[in-house]
């Protein structure tokens, strides 16, 4: 299976690998990666493949495989096999808004009280909904409550547990819709100091100050029970 580096450090740009098997489809398998796959809401990474010799591959997409994790070549991409050396980079500036909009999104759910029923992360605006009859506060002053846990500047960390220390503490999930990422055993969770605590798979900033100013987007009635929330980055 792929080393998954971005799981212990968010900020990896780039970093040397070799390419271990390309799928049927073309996919290209690396034994270590930066490139995040598609998953919890999160798009996957784009960026490129660079071969020793200064060939580059541009990546279109990444996602979950069986055997590990891949990377998709945009269309006419050149050709890579099995035991070349590469230089895998992401496209960091995406990435790192994709970051902030992820943080945004678990500060969105330490302000609302309630389950949440689905989500989806983008680089230009998110959004989350919850389970919710109707939302506890107006528009203006969630705008006011999650901008002001942006600027008080809360430092992110994260810790591991034991599958069955998830199973114990199932209070720990806010998502009803994506089961809590497991991997050898183990669950990941991110704290946002004094403010969040929940199992998520996904690249974070280091502090909340790096998100900016948020803005509340449209609040839309989706069902009985069901708000959703649009949230954007104003700059």
């Amino acid at each position: 299976m792929t080393e998954e580096l971005f799981r212990q450090d968010s900020y990896l740009k780039d970093c040397a690998a070799t390419v271990t098997a390309l799928t049927e489809d073309g996919a290209i398998i690396l034994d270590r990666t930066v490139f995040y796959p598609t998953g919890g809401g999160q798009p996957g990474d784009t960026g490129t493949l660079t071969k020793a010799d200064g060939t580059e591959i541009v990546i279109a997409d990444t996602r979950k495989g069986e055997t590990g994790i891949l990377h998709i070549p945009a269309e006419g991409a050149a050709a890579v096999a099995a035991g070349d050396t590469v230089t895998a980079a992401i496209d960091w500036d995406r990435r790192y808004r994709l970051m902030r909009m992820h943080t945004s999104l678990h500060l969105l759910c330490a302000c609302i009280e309630g389950d949440v029923t689905g989500g989806q992360i983008g680089a230009e605006k998110s959004r989350l909904d919850f389970n919710l009859p109707e939302l506890p506060m107006t528009k203006e002053e969630l705008a006011d409550k999650i901008n002001a846990l942006v600027q008080s500047g809360h430092d992110l960390s994260m810790e591991w547990i034991t599958d069955a220390e998830m199973d114990a503490n199932p209070d720990l999930v806010r998502t009803m819709s994506v089961k809590p990422p497991r991997t050898g055993g183990k669950v990941r969770l991110i704290r946002i100091d004094g403010v969040d605590l929940q199992p998520c798979g996904g690249t974070h900033v280091k502090n909340t100050s790096e998100i900016g100013p948020l803005e509340i987007g449209k609040i839309e009635n989706k069902g009985k029970q069901n708000r959703r929330i649009n949230i954007r980055l104003a700059g």
